[in-house]
């Protein structure tokens, strides 16, 4: 599963990147100086793993990531081939969720592609772009479909109907994640038609470093523009984030955030973001040689979050041997929560909670 981080060129997409991944993506004052999407495999911040690091206190630790792809900058024209265009399209369509960078701060030293600071105007035309795409591959679909459909085909028929629906929503310019699958026919044929405006989003206004606290009347804008959009907004004060991973020590990089009213790198909270974003979370094994983090789906079972581990573990399932995280944090070991009778057994059919801590008995 990925991210991919987009916007116009010049907002500060390859500088998040550089942030999130330490990963050294070229960082210039020029559109397009990211040609080859980079792909960055990020740690995700997680107090509970240090909180079991401690408890345990095992050989390694092994943290959950997530995938943050770089794309270079689109630019107007894109769906038509201008700048890169075809190719960051690709780019987008191959991720999972768009991190969609804006920018919402001044400075005369960076040149703006559209010559001033309009992150409405920014963000309109990423839309625009990314919904035109869309609009084509609608259409040459419903070529297809219409044949069928004159036929009498019952399926082609449902296809034709729900597709003149996100037709329709895209040409008013609305994305097709605002066309809501009436029924599990329709919510299979969305997936299948791989749209690049159906893909979560989450917007980061990039700010100068005075606004990192608060936001300012940029922000505010993005905010009142995506309010119905049940998007998540972050701000994040890009270029000071590259300066805090510049800090040798973890105690000077708590000065620096201190100092700017903050308690936790923006970075951190944006790849927590990008991680729910993508429908994930973490469940944990604890034990003296490693304590780790793994990713699985929400809402997948037991034997779902079994077969990350191996697929031995998965076809072999017998039961799971649960401890929520909360449990073990508060009694402190395996031997006492299972003195309180805090530890469950649990079948198939379970469904993992975020933050549990499993141990599988299987048998192949």
């Amino acid at each position: 599963m990925k991210a991919g981080i987009v916007g116009l060129p010049n907002v500060g997409k390859s500088t998040l990147f550089n942030c999130l991944s330490n990963a050294k993506a070229q960082s210039a004052n020029f559109p397009f100086c990211t040609i080859e999407p980079n792909i960055g495999v990020v740690n995700v911040p997680d107090p509970r793993i240090n909180k079991l690091e401690e408890l345990v206190k095992p050989e390694r630790v092994q943290m959950a990531t997530v995938d943050i792809v770089d794309i270079a900058g689109l630019v107007k024209g894109a769906s038509k081939g201008e700048g890169l265009g075809n190719q960051f399209l690709a780019n987008i369509r191959e991720c999972n969720a768009i991190i969609h960078v804006l920018r919402c701060f001044d400075n005369d030293n960076i040149v703006h592609v559209d010559g001033s600071v309009n992150p409405i105007r920014d963000k309109e035309t990423i839309d625009i772009e990314l919904q035109l795409k869309d609009l084509e591959t609608v259409e040459k679909r419903l070529e297809k479909v219409n044949r069928a459909a004159k036929t009498g085909n019952k399926e082609a028929q449902v296809e034709k109907a729900f597709l003149d629906r996100i037709r329709e929503a895209l040409l008013q310019a609305k994305s097709a994640r605002t066309v809501v699958p009436q029924n599990a026919d329709e919510e299979a044929l969305m997936e299948d038609f791989q749209l690049i405006t159906t893909k979560p989003v989450l917007y980061v206004c990039n700010v100068d470093e005075e606004s990192a606290a608060t936001g300012n009347q940029y922000v505010d804008q993005v905010r009142e523009l995506v309010k119905d959009e049940n998007a998540e907004v972050i701000v994040l004060a890009v270029g000071t984030e590259a300066d805090i991973t510049e800090l040798e020590t973890y105690e000077e990089r708590q000065m620096f955030l201190e100092d700017l009213g903050l308690k936790e790198p923006g970075s951190s909270v944006l790849i927590r973001a990008a991680y729910k974003l993508l429908k994930q979370q973490t469940y944990f094994t604890a034990g003296v040689k490693e304590v780790r983090a793994w990713t699985i789906n929400i809402g997948d079972t037991a034997p779902k979050a079994a077969g990350v581990i191996h697929t031995d573990f998965e076809k072999g399932f017998i039961r799971a041997e649960v401890i929520a995280y909360e449990d073990f944090a508060y009694y402190g070991s395996e031997a006492k929560v299972k003195e309180a009778g805090k530890l469950r057994v649990e079948g198939k059919d379970y469904i993992v909670k975020d933050g549990d801590i499993m141990h599988f008995r299987f048998n192949v």
